[in-house]
């Protein structure tokens, strides 16, 4: 194995430890999130990103790219969350093609009831990452992430 394969395999290594990180992550946020307030991860996740809007809205494939969803994904999430009033459509007025999406008032509702949750069980899931070797230089590299949006 040449220098050249050992630059691959560090990554790969790196990509897998990520990887890892990740699910343990979102599969206790999944848990927890469905369990308390009947929504996934990606719902929690459309909905925190229209909040961030301070009172805007966003286009569909500004959603998928904050969801990192295929378009037609997108469509079928709003959709669903759109039917259980979480959020609305609306057309674009100088662009008749364009469609963006709001947040409702009970999306903004249940959003705040799941955000402490999301909170305390992604703290929860970094802590147990942090005790796990492999993980823990990730959760540090996190910790020394800049704060902000």
């Amino acid at each position: 194995m040449g220098i050249g394969d050992d630059a691959v395999e560090i990554r790969a290594q790196g990509w897998r430890t990520l990887a890892a990180m990740h699910g343990l992550i979102e599969t206790s946020l999944e848990r927890a999130l469905q369990a308390e307030h009947q929504l996934s991860v990606v719902e929690y996740t459309v909905l925190d990103a229209l909040s961030r809007q301070d009172g805007w809205h966003m286009r569909m494939r500004q959603l998928a790219r904050a969801a990192a969803l295929s378009g037609s994904a997108t469509t079928r999430l709003v959709t669903r969350l759109e039917e259980r009033g979480l959020l609305t459509r609306i057309l674009c007025a100088d662009d008749r093609r364009g469609i963006y999406t709001e947040l409702t008032p009970a999306g903004s509702e249940l959003l705040a009831r799941a955000r402490p949750t999301h909170d305390r069980v992604l703290a929860d899931a970094l802590a147990e990452a942090e005790r796990t070797p492999e993980l823990a230089p990730l959760v540090d590299a996190l910790h020394r992430l800049p704060a902000g949006r």
